[in-house]
């Protein structure tokens, strides 16, 4: 446990890059140490933003019998570095049709920033929780097969009859599972801050300090959080962005106000933050690039460092 610890902090504090970066000097004289922290500061800070779209975004155009084939063509259409893939819109977890999707990705220069599943962690009876483990183990595995970094979770909403304490410790005890499983495979698990238990900062924190695995982290919906007395909704982004995965984009809070992009943007590269920034909206029946996805390229391009 103490080792987990250290290498969690270690890597909030240097850096995932400076592990690449420092090497073997990291062992080495005091004033090779000083130096690889001090440029360590500088790899921080040096935000890298990239532009991806989930594939939740064309749920009408699923529903209409299209496939994930023709979201990673559309992704290369609409100048994408990245997509999310949704495991709702796969055919199958066959071998041979996973294996499809990552050459297809990867024949058209597109990265897979995830993918996601729906399995609920907030189940008070023991045995489906217990069954929510095996469910979520199952999708490690098919993003492990489909070639991604990272499998996308959520809490779900409160249980009648259960409370929140319960259910943040049922989370708590699926996710320290889960992420220790995928980290055996070198995935992420990313909480999204979701409609239901997760939606606050203060409860998503108090999940990953008590996971305390350098394998899990949130997933950050910034249309989702929801304000409290201390905290406006873009404090809460901000206070999250240390653990973040990845981020999910929308134009709108839940409560129809407008999000200042610009604003969020420089926050995560205040933060230092180095990943995908996908929509994850409506889709847009046009000739084009969306406003929203031509939006977020411009203010990855704004704030990146690459």
């Amino acid at each position: 446990m103490e080792n987990h610890v250290a290498r969690r902090q270690f890597l909030k504090t240097m850096g995932a890059g400076v592990l690449a970066g420092a090497g073997m000097e990291l062992l080495g004289s005091p004033s090779a140490q000083a130096q690889a922290a001090s440029s360590s500061i500088v790899s921080a800070k040096s935000a890298r933003f990239f532009s991806g779209c989930c594939a939740y975004t064309y749920r009408g155009e699923f529903k209409r019998e299209s496939t994930l084939e023709k979201f990673i063509q559309k992704a290369v259409e609409l100048r994408l570095d990245a997509v999310d893939m949704t495991v709702y819109y796969m055919k199958s977890t066959d071998p041979g049709y996973l294996e499809n999707l990552r050459y297809l990705a990867y024949r058209n220069g597109v990265a897979l920033s995830g993918a996601a599943c729906g399995v609920s962690m907030v189940v008070a009876d023991p045995a489906k929780r217990a069954d929510t483990l095996v469910q979520i183990k199952k999708w490690i595995d098919v993003t492990d097969r489909l070639g991604a970094p990272h499998l996308r979770v959520f809490a779900g909403k409160l249980p009648q009859g259960s409370t929140l304490p319960e259910a943040t410790t049922w989370v708590v005890e699926t996710m320290k599972a889960a992420s220790d499983y995928s980290g055996k495979k070198g995935i992420m698990i990313g909480l999204e801050d979701h409609v239901g238990v997760s939606q606050s900062a203060d409860i998503c924190l108090e999940i990953m300090h008590r996971v305390d695995s350098p394998y899990a982290g949130i997933n950050i919906d910034i249309s989702h959080f929801v304000p409290t007395q201390t905290q406006d909704s873009y404090a809460q982004i901000a206070a999250c962005i240390p653990y973040a995965t990845n981020t999910h984009i929308r134009n709108t809070f839940d409560d129809g106000s407008m999000i200042d992009m610009d604003r969020v943007w420089k926050m995560f590269a205040d933060a230092g933050f180095k990943g995908f920034m996908s929509y994850e909206g409506e889709e847009m029946n046009q000739a084009g690039v969306p406003s929203q996805i031509a939006e977020i390229q411009r203010l990855c391009k704004k704030y990146s460092s690459v």
